[in-house]
């Protein structure tokens, strides 16, 4: 196992993102919504755990950005889990398999398609209008956004 380092960035709290950001998240409410999503995603992808192999039974965290919390991923086939966590942002060391976190990114870039649509769709109409707010205030807020003037 290896460590790293990391330094947090100091980054403005502007943009349409800034109150997703500070605001705090009730997480008990999505842990049901969450457990849904990875159980289906499991039985739409199944190859996905073939292609994680041995690491099936790691834990992995997920950090998406410009969110307050973070995903503890356990892919396991036969009882697959997300949970999500509370997080902070300070100067952290970080222990972990290069090889499992590897194989969780090639597992998810050889998917046809995208498992954020497959949520979206999930939910129907309000889910994909939702995905599509999320990446506009996504792109927005790193800079890869258009302006819409």
């Amino acid at each position: 196992m290896a460590a790293d380092t990391i330094s947090s960035s100091i980054r403005p709290l502007d943009g349409p993102g800034a109150l997703l950001r500070l605001a705090p998240v009730p997480l008990f409410p999505l842990q049901p919504l969450l457990g849904r999503i990875v159980r289906k995603i499991a039985a739409l992808r199944p190859e996905i755990f073939d292609r994680i192999g041995p690491h099936t039974a790691k834990c992995f965290i997920i950090d998406p950005e410009n969110m307050p919390f973070v995903l503890v991923l356990h892919p396991d086939p036969e009882r697959p889990r997300l949970r999500a966590a509370l997080f902070f942002t300070r100067e952290l060391v970080i222990e972990g398999d290069t090889e499992a976190a590897v194989c969780l990114r090639n597992a998810l870039d050889d998917l046809d398609g995208s498992i954020a649509d497959d949520i979206a769709d999930m939910f129907g109409p309000p889910g994909r209008a939702a995905l599509a707010l999320l990446r506009r205030v996504g792109n927005h807020d790193d800079g890869r956004g258009h302006d819409p003037a």
